[in-house]
């Protein structure tokens, strides 16, 4: 559907000053070409300066009557069909400039030979006629907009010339152009083509195709031989006529009394390729290591059928205006060719084509869909497609439609877009028509940048109706500038600038015709809206933009549209309401203008949109750095109430209600309790009434819940215990209180959060270091207490060792620096031993080693015993402790036991022994006893014995331990080796009476079993 609004996108007129009629015309840079109809053949050339005005630059003669004409901005150089002698001819002109400054030298030469001699340094300022000869005749032009490549359409062919800079001398560069490809297309005679960044569109009379040239890796061997192959494979266009004989003739002549229908088509992407219209791919440059091989994809194929509705006739139904738009994304400027230029990247592409009473609209790029369809009132004749406006001539009226090319590239360029972050109106919004402006007999048209260039020509019967002044057009500024001395002789045609207003005028103007809709058709005045946001979102997109005089006002104008979208959504009742919340976001509005907007002064809340409501909750929920004032805190909260009162305890933790009226809250809270009674509620009630300081009534909250489920209440809402001001973690006033009366509640609730995904680990310690106060490098008690706790119920290996290494560290700093925890310890280490599987049991030995030596402070003690019960588990990954452990030396009782610990979960039982038999000997038959069991169990006759031995014999009498260890080891080898093993480990040297009654203990084993 295709909306009609009496806008005016179309501001002053100016008549360009040709000396001749025109025949065609087109734009280039900052200039105009018109060829004239007459057999003259020259072209004429104007600058197009600012409102439009046109200065005749000069002219040039071309070598024949021009047919078909195009600029290519890249090489600033003009393309040409002519005809002379009833042949056509395929020409470039380079360096015209020169010419049409009054330069007399022409330079004509073939496409790629002997450049260098054309050019000396005296002769470099001349204009340069380079001929592209052609098997074929050359039938239509295109210049890529991206490299500056040409394509030409002939019978049955396209052909690729690519542009060359040729390096004459240091202050000479020559353009040149170089035929690389071929691509052949069988029964295809192309009527307009349009290139660009290797993408084609062809048609023919009622066929469009879409192609895609893809660059293809190749090795030099395999390049030279696929070249070859193709040109092996070549056949003449016309050959296959060659062998009929008289009967294909005549049926042929019989088929050409009947107009042939195909059905009508739409292949899209893939499926184009049935279309079945081969294309062979012809390599004419000499293959070199960067050559580059291409194959083609095809992207779509469209055929239609003869128009039969009332508006035409058969014949009249052909396709026209195939054109291609890209849209880039801008990057740096560079300097090329002494003028600035931007370095444009390609981000999106649309195909645009029209049939005499419809024209279709297609993303090419990323996806092939059809975006858009134009429906017209009259039978079109041309139609020119702009990154803003879709402008096609009829037989009088000159008609302005909006397009959807920026809300397509909008979301190839940002994948925020249809977001809760971004937002942009859909590219299915139905388009409209801006103006339908009358002319009489416009004949074609075309554009640059805010210009629109339109040759007008009335038939003899409207020659005098043009002469009665019954019209104005455009609000008539026209001035007549131009004098025709042969007007007379040619009268009626005319070749208008056609100044287009500023973006921001005409933005003005859809929002003011926006407000006639405000209260009667609210989806008219959202389209309205959305088509003035894409307008300014169009000129955004500009590579010019960052360099027009208009940044700031487009960027001004931009944040306002978003604004007026976020109100609508937020007003009105639409499916769409979601889009209030990015709308608000993109227009740079703070929740404080939203509400003013919105809820004016002294106006009583009744009731709210769905869109109002969604934007408050989504800000209200996320952490932003704004706070309200106590008055729009209240009003939010009567809002809410009204609208809906279960989001309450949520929107009084946030951030931006820290003014709220505390006690207003309570009483609005106590309504919503009657009903929908909750822990979270509970909560948010003993929250405020910390801020009144009511005691009483926070202690009569806290004591209606258990604490369990108080702790998983929290996980409801976060926010009652940390929020977030700018970027940093905050403790709230009830975390604070938490901490000095249910440390324990406290900790829990933090457990409660990091499991259920509510609160990351490194998130909580900071939370709890901002909470005791304490700096960045000292961790508090109660951050402690939370990973042990954590350590019961954490699941996932990577935390559990994270906190096993973060308690570990803990504990030996304390040790070290003999440092006493500020506040007493939740839990103890048998609390600790008994509810968590990760805190084991202490060994005998270890216990042994330590009852020598004084005892230490109580506090002191508890991270001993705890690291050593960490230790004495199997959960901690001892090589990656070890670095932390390493500080805690041999010397004292602690660290012989973690020492002789580690060595022990590493296998080193050898070294724990060699320890234990050095600093505790008292232990060793103890440690023995409990590790050396099962695949250690060797160790007692291949380490222990021999070194007791050793040291028994060394001190004899005087170190009894190592006596009655001696005995209680010979006691369990005798247990387990046979005799003669057992004989094979006793010193040679040794005392009879001391080893016999083992000896025969070991025998009689032996005899009994």
């Amino acid at each position: 559907m295709v909306q009609l609004y009496n806008l005016h996108p179309f501001g002053s007129q100016r008549v360009v000053p040709c000396k001749q009629e025109p025949a065609h015309f087109c734009c280039g840079r900052d200039v105009l070409f018109v060829a004239s109809a007459a057999a003259s053949c020259r072209v004429e050339v104007f600058a197009l300066r600012q409102q439009g005005r046109c200065e005749p630059l000069g002219s040039f003669a071309t070598l024949g009557r021009v047919l078909r004409m195009a600029h290519s901005r890249t090489g600033d150089y003009l393309v040409t069909i002519e005809e002379k002698s009833k042949a056509t001819f395929l020409r470039a002109y380079v360096n015209w400039r020169c010419m049409s400054a009054g330069s007399s030298r022409v330079c004509v030469r073939m496409v790629g030979h002997k450049v260098e001699e054309s050019y000396s340094e005296t002769l470099k300022e001349q204009m340069s006629i380079v001929e592209m000869p052609l098997s074929d005749p050359p039938l239509c032009i295109s210049c890529c907009p991206v490299n500056g490549d040409l394509l030409v359409g002939c019978r049955n062919k396209l052909v690729m010339f690519c542009l060359k800079y040729l390096f004459i001398n240091q202050n000479l560069t020559v353009l040149d152009f170089e035929r690389s490809l071929i691509l052949h297309v069988d029964n295809f005679i192309p009527a307009e083509i349009a290139f660009c960044a290797r993408h084609i569109a062809i048609t023919t009379e009622l066929d469009v195709l879409i192609l895609k040239l893809e660059l293809v890796q190749q090795s030099a061997d395999r390049t030279e031989q696929c070249a070859h192959s193709v040109r092996m494979l070549e056949k003449p266009v016309d050959g296959g006529l060659k062998d009929e004989g008289p009967s294909a003739h005549a049926l042929q002549l019989d088929l050409d009394e009947f107009i042939m229908c195909q059905k009508p088509a739409e292949l899209l992407g893939e499926e184009s390729k049935l279309c079945e219209i081969p294309i062979t791919l012809e390599y004419t440059e000499l293959p070199t290591e960067d050559t580059k091989r291409f194959e083609v994809q095809y992207l779509l194929f469209r055929c239609f059928t003869p128009d039969q509705s009332p508006f035409g006739f058969c014949e009249e139904t052909k396709l026209h205006s195939v054109q291609l738009l890209p849209i880039y994304q801008t990057g740096g400027s560079v300097t090329a060719h002494e003028e600035t230029e931007i370095k444009k990247e390609l981000l999106s592409l649309f195909c645009f084509f029209s049939l005499p009473h419809v024209g279709y609209l297609y993303s090419v790029g990323k996806l092939v869909e059809l975006i858009s369809t134009y429906q017209y009132s009259e039978k079109s004749e041309q139609a020119v497609l702009t990154p803003q406006f879709l402008h096609v001539i009829t037989s009088e009226n000159l008609q302005c439609f909006t397009v959807r090319c920026s809300a397509a590239a909008a979301r190839d360029e940002d994948p925020y877009i249809d977001t809760t972050v971004k937002a942009c109106p859909p590219v299915t919004l139905d388009v409209c028509t801006l103006r339908m402006q009358l002319f009489i007999g416009p004949r074609a048209i075309c554009h640059f940048k805010n210009h629109i260039i339109l040759l007008t020509k009335a038939d003899t019967e409207d020659i005098t109706e043009r002469r009665k002044p019954t019209r104005k057009m455009l609000s008539r500024k026209a001035e007549s500038i131009k004098s025709r001395a042969n007007s007379e002789a040619e009268p009626g045609w005319n070749l208008y600038i056609i100044n287009t207003v500023s973006t921001i005028q005409l933005y003005r103007e859809m929002v003011d015709y926006s407000r006639t809709y405000e209260n009667v058709k609210t989806e008219s005045c959202i389209h309205l809206l959305s088509e003035a946001h894409l307008l300014v979102r169009a000129a955004i997109m500009d590579p010019h933009f960052f360099k027009s005089d208009e940044k700031e006002e487009i960027l001004r104008a931009f944040r306002e549209s978003c604004a007026f979208l976020g109100d609508c959504y937020s007003r009105f009742d639409t499916k769409d309401y979601h889009l209030a919340l990015p709308y608000y976001r993109m227009s740079g509005l703070s929740m404080t203008e939203v509400l003013k907007r919105l809820v004016p002064e002294g106006d009583e809340i009744q009731t709210c949109e769905r869109g109002f409501i969604f934007y408050l909750t989504h800000s209200l929920n996320e952490d932003l750095n704004e706070e309200l004032s106590k008055e729009s805190a209240d009003k939010v909260l009567q809002i809410f109430c009204l609208a809906d009162p279960v989001q309450l305890p949520h929107i009084l933790c946030s951030p931006c209600m820290r003014n709220v009226c505390p006690l207003t809250a309570v009483k609005y809270l106590q309504k919503v309790e009657k009903s929908m009674p909750s822990v979270v509620l509970t909560l948010t009630k003993a929250f405020m009434a910390l801020k009144m300081g009511d005691l009483t009534m926070y202690e009569h909250e806290m004591d209606s819940c258990k604490e369990t489920v108080l702790a998983c209440g929290f996980i409801g809402q976060p926010k009652l215990l940390r929020q977030w001001k700018e970027g940093i973690v905050m403790p709230t006033e009830f975390a604070v209180h938490l901490k000095e009366t249910q440390p324990g509640l406290l900790v829990a609730a933090t457990v409660a959060l990091h499991e259920n995904s509510k609160i990351e680990l490194e998130e909580a310690d900071t939370f709890f270091k901002m909470l005791c106060g304490n700096r960045e490098s000292t961790v508090p008690q109660l951050l402690v207490d939370f990973w042990e706790a954590l350590l019961v119920v954490c699941s996932q290996e990577e935390t559990l060792q994270e906190l096993l290494l973060r308690l570990t560290s803990q504990y030996v700093s304390r040790i070290l620096k003999k440092q006493l925890p500020e506040t007493q310890p939740l839990k103890t280490t048998e609390d600790l031993i008994n509810s968590c599987n990760h805190f084991g049991l202490i060994f005998p030995w270890v216990t042994s080693i330590m009852s020598v030596g004084s005892p230490c402070a109580k506090g002191y003690c508890e991270d001993i015993s705890k690291l050593q019960s960490l230790l004495c588990s199997q959960s901690i990954n001892i090589a990656s402790a070890l670095p932390v452990l390493e500080p805690l030396t041999e010397d004292g009782n602690v660290g012989l036991t973690i020492h002789v610990l580690c060595n022990t979960r590493l296998g080193k039982y050898e070294e724990a022994i060699d320890l234990l038999l050095k600093r505790c000997p008292d232990a060793a038959v103890l440690y023995a006893q409990h590790e050396l069991k099962d695949d250690s169990r060797a160790v007692w006759w291949n380490k222990l014995l021999p070194e007791l031995c050793k040291r028994a014999r060394l001190t004899g009498n005087d170190c009894p331990v190592f006596i009655s260890s001696l005995k209680e080891t010979l006691s369990v080898v005798a247990m387990e080796l046979e005799l003669r093993d057992f004989l094979n480990f006793l010193p040679e040297d040794g005392t009879a009476a001391f080893f016999l009654p083992h000896l025969l203990h070991c025998s009689q084993r032996k005899v009994l079993t």
